[in-house]
């Protein structure tokens, strides 16, 4: 394979000949560079088991026929079109949200890493990008299922979406992504979340008769805005919330947000840490495209997702794999899909469509490297009508 380069997109294809004009070291020393490439792309697969046929399902409902060619070839020429976008205070010319249809590049030169994440800057989800990858480059987008179009289609190198906060339980939204899109997980972050009450220059908290947040804030903060008597309304995003106060300029109007929001468009922060419970943790998942090599030098986390057969104690058997080994389950999380087909299918899209009742998954504290975790799986695949592995990756922890 050869990748050529086209308006910072790389894009790969068939070589005619690969050593055809190389002397017979040089041959040797690419023919080992090649086999070592090969076996660590595989590892997924080789200490699996897993056929080809079961590696990645999608909803028959969302299909649509696709021309060979059409997607790429638009994603390229609007890469080509796109001038590159800064990053400015005013917030007139912030950074416009990525859309699942009309995703906008800026060029990559190499020197950091670019990152997509739902909502606008000062999001919290930017500030968990901003953690894992201190001087990346932060793209906003405004859908979750724009962040997985961004990476596939080279837009960005990664995404940071949330899985799971600990109040507000699981985001099942992103847990339906994972299987309709082929990325990896490669990391975590794991974001304490500190809610606070905005409001305009020179206003006091008890002048506030409306307050915008985010669903889930609002109901983080619920003893505080109620001791308050403040009426609450919701907004898709707590950076939009902050962002519409200060562009609406509307004195007893408020937002709670992140204190980065509150700088970014220059709001005054009313009181900090309004959340009910001190301790409430967001967990982000890192993608990619391509998964990273585990290694056991550290503690990793593997995620996998499996369908079972129906019947007594099949559930039962299937957790007991990872008793037996002594591996640590960390998260247990299943979604029905009862009379909902999701087709399973080899990367030719060859596959019929299948019902399953419910799907499985799980994080269990185990490198894809150690035996146990492999012998695990293997065991597992006895039991699962399906099973494929979202990734293995670094553990993240609070400090």
């Amino acid at each position: 394979m050869v990748m050529a380069v086209k308006g910072g997109v790389p894009i790969w294809g068939e070589a005619t000949t690969l050593f055809s004009n190389q002397g017979v070291s040089d041959l040797r020393s690419n023919l080992s560079g090649l086999c070592l490439n090969l076996s660590l792309r595989k590892w997924e697969c080789c200490c699996l088991g897993v056929s080809l046929a079961q590696r990645a399902i999608t909803p028959v409902e969302d299909e649509k026929p696709i021309l060979p060619g059409m997607e790429s070839a638009g994603a390229i020429q609007r890469v080509e079109d796109t001038d590159a976008r800064g990053f400015h205070k005013d917030m007139n010319l912030l950074p416009k949200p990525l859309t699942a249809s009309d995703i906008s590049p800026s060029p990559n030169d190499g020197s950091k890493v670019r990152v997509a994440y739902q909502g606008l800057p000062g999001a919290y989800s930017e500030a968990a990008a901003l953690k894992a990858y201190p001087k990346c480059e932060t793209v906003p987008c405004d859908q979750f299922e724009a962040a997985f179009k961004a990476v596939e289609l080279w837009l960005v190198d990664k995404a940071v979406l949330p899985i799971e906060n600990s109040v507000a339980g699981s985001i099942h939204r992103n847990y339906d992504l994972l299987l309709r899109h082929r990325l990896h997980i490669v990391g975590e972050v794991q974001l304490l979340v500190n809610h606070c009450l905005l409001g305009l220059p020179g206003v006091e908290k008890e002048e506030l008769k409306c307050v915008l947040s985010h669903p889930q804030a609002l109901a983080q903060c619920e003893m505080t805005l109620s001791s308050l008597g403040i009426v609450r309304v919701n907004t898709d995003d707590t950076a939009l919330a902050a962002q519409m106060v200060a562009s609406t300029g509307v004195r007893d109007t408020g937002a709670v947000a992140s204190s980065r929001a509150a700088e970014i468009y220059g709001l005054q922060i009313l009181s900090d840490k309004i959340q009910d419970d001190d301790d409430n943790i967001t967990c982000f998942l890192i993608l990619a495209r391509d998964p990273i090599i585990p290694g056991t030098e550290r503690q990793y986390k593997t995620s996998v997702v499996f369908t079972l057969e129906e019947g007594p104690g099949v559930l039962f058997k299937a957790l007991a794999v990872f008793a037996l080994r002594g591996i640590n389950l960390t998260k247990i999380e299943s979604r029905p899909q009862k009379q909902r087909p999701l087709r399973v299918v080899d990367d030719s899209n060859q596959g019929s469509a299948k019902y399953f009742d419910y799907l499985f998954y799980i994080d269990f504290e185990a490198s894809m490297a150690d035996p146990r975790a492999q012998y695990a799986l293997g065991h597992l695949q006895e039991f699962a009508r399906f099973l494929r592995v979202l990734g293995c990756y670094p553990m993240d922890k609070i400090p």
